[in-house]
């Protein structure tokens, strides 16, 4: 049987020492505990707190190689023509095949799993323990509380049983539909039902170490201009804009909902003051021709964008764009961009609006919460069928693959910052005040900051162009 995540604490907690996550995790994971006086006897005289850095053999490591040469900006994922047009319901298939055989073989190292078949075909797993991967293909609370799973691998269908009162069942709450998991633990006499001891997903190695700039360098992550908007805040807008000119900024990333658009919600017209799209676009391509023409400026696409809805989005058509600069680099939604061997992956974040609906705990104030959720499954939007629309490809470009330094999201109008195993999480705010919907639901948008990040550091800084002007930002 699996070690009890209470047992470990308690073993550290008598030698006086407190213990990460992580590390009681990864004791789990390798059923050992034979681990814990090892890692006890290495620990220097002057540790309190056991980490992923004190278990033994293990040392950070970074995801891929970085050529650093020119140019200081790559478009790695989502470059103009990636995204192919909507295919038929058969390409659902393939699709969905390409995410669990990616995002298991994530998983699979760490729990040796068996094919579910293979529990209808040999009795001896209803006498022992053993590890199984699959795709949910639905999650529901039973009705004392505890959690039912039902999964499925390419040979056959499980239920699985999260009893409340075992480890892990507060991440076993946060289960969502089509998200990839393993799961170790027995079966029942009758052979119909799994009960769960164990959950893997597919994560952050607790190893990663993300990589950080040689040079100096700023970048400026802002999302959800909405120009066109009666709310778009202009004067806020040209304060940013003087700031830009004055500030030793390198790149400008802008993840979506760059105009307001037009009918993507009843009455809409109503609220705009360009009510034509060609006009809008021009409009914000002036405002980016004010900009300094160093800057490198990467624009991704919205749900309020002129393009489809379906994820992922292509890039704004070139019909639009006539009016920009052109230091202005489009990219598709999702992206995956290296700015100075620093790889910041672009997302507007439409699967906010499903995550936020299953997760427990989980909301729109906090949103930036919602994408170390993201990460731990590796998928921008595991839930499919919701209000998140997604196109069928031989691929699933919504995977996250590689790991980036920098998640940089959009959509909710709130900004947001948080860490999770080494990569930074960043929900840009808005350049929109409250708009009328949003009073309805209660959302306080924090508009007209932008955040600025050091790629020499990794360190966000917000900056607040709601009523003054900052201080420029010098590099070095």
């Amino acid at each position: 049987m699996s070690i009890n995540s209470s047992a470990i604490v308690e073993r550290f907690l008598d030698n006086r020492l407190q213990v990460h996550p992580d590390v009681v995790r990864y004791i789990r994971e390798q059923n050992d505990d034979s681990l814990i006086d090892l890692i006890i006897s290495a620990l220097p005289n002057d540790c309190l707190v056991v980490s992923g850095r004190h278990l033994p053999g293990t040392t950070p490591a970074r995801d891929g190689i970085r050529f650093l040469g020119d140019p200081s900006l790559e478009v790695i994922a989502g470059r103009k023509g990636s995204c192919k047009p909507a295919g038929r319901v058969e390409d659902y298939v393939t699709y969905f095949h390409d995410r669990y055989t990616r995002l298991s073989g994530m998983v699979r190292g760490r729990c040796s799993p068996i094919p579910i078949e293979a529990l209808k075909r040999n009795s001896r797993y209803k006498s022992e323990e053993f590890a199984i991967t699959g795709m949910v293909v639905e999650a529901r609370s039973t009705g004392k509380g505890h959690r039912l799973i039902e999964i499925e691998d390419p040979t056959g269908f499980i239920n699985i049983l999260f009893n409340k009162d075992r480890d892990d069942f507060e991440e076993a709450e946060k289960i969502v539909p089509d998200e990839v998991i393993g799961v170790r633990g027995t079966l029942s006499p009758e052979g119909t039902l799994m009960f769960a001891d164990q959950l893997f997903r597919p994560d952050i190695p607790f190893t990663y170490s993300p990589y950080m700039s040689d040079k100096p360098g700023y970048a400026a992550l802002i999302s959800d201009i909405h120009v066109g908007s009666d709310t778009f805040l202009e004067e806020a807008w040209g304060r940013f804009s003087d700031w830009l000119k004055e500030s030793d900024i390198s790149y400008l990333l802008v993840a979506g909902d760059l105009v307001d658009g037009i009918g993507i919600y009843p009455g809409q017209d109503k609220e705009l003051t360009i009510p034509n799209i060609y006009g809008q676009y021009e409009a914000l391509g002036k405002m980016f021709s004010q900009l300094p023409s160093r800057l490198q400026i990467v624009l991704a696409p919205g749900n309020h964008d002129v393009v489809r809805g379906a994820e992922p989005q292509p890039v704004i058509p070139e019909k639009f764009i006539g009016s920009f600069p052109s230091n202005c680099i489009w990219v598709e939604n999702p992206a995956l961009v290296n700015l100075q061997g620093v790889r910041v992956l672009m997302y507007h974040g439409r699967s906010f609006d499903d995550l936020i609906g299953v997760i427990p705990g989980a909301s729109y104030e906090k949103a930036h919460d919602v994408i170390p959720e993201m990460l731990k499954r590796r998928h921008l939007a595991p839930c499919y069928g919701k209000r998140t629309p997604i196109a069928a490809d031989t691929v699933d470009r919504l995977v996250i693959d590689p790991i980036p330094e920098v998640v940089h999201c959009g959509h909710v109008h709130i900004t947001g910052i948080t860490r999770y195993r080494g990569v930074l999480a960043i929900n840009a705010g808005t350049w929109q005040s409250q708009t009328a919907f949003q009073k309805q639901m209660n959302i306080q948008p924090t508009p007209a900051q932008a955040v600025i990040l050091n790629l020499q550091t990794l360190k966000p800084e917000v900056y607040d162009f709601s009523e003054g002007m900052p201080e420029p930002m010098r590099a070095g």
